[in-house]
């Protein structure tokens, strides 16, 4: 694929990405490497993919293990 560049960049294909959000560009020996970047888990990603079973909270006594030595 030949693609051109105009006077704000280069526009890269969404199809070529992927379903990566985030990318990391790199310049080296006359080349551009393009990768893209894992998304890690955070705290504040926790209960947006919540359990998904027969039980009203995926929760219960997942903790118990630091009250029950």
């Amino acid at each position: 694929m030949k693609l051109t560049a105009t006077e704000k960049g280069l526009l890269i294909p969404k199809e070529l990405l992927g379903e990566s959000q985030e990318f990391e560009i790199i310049q080296e020996q006359g080349k551009i490497i393009i990768s893209s970047i894992q998304k890690t888990s955070s705290i504040w990603d926790l209960g947006s993919n919540p359990v998904e079973c027969d039980v009203k909270d995926g929760a219960i006594n997942h903790d118990d293990y630091l009250y029950d030595p």
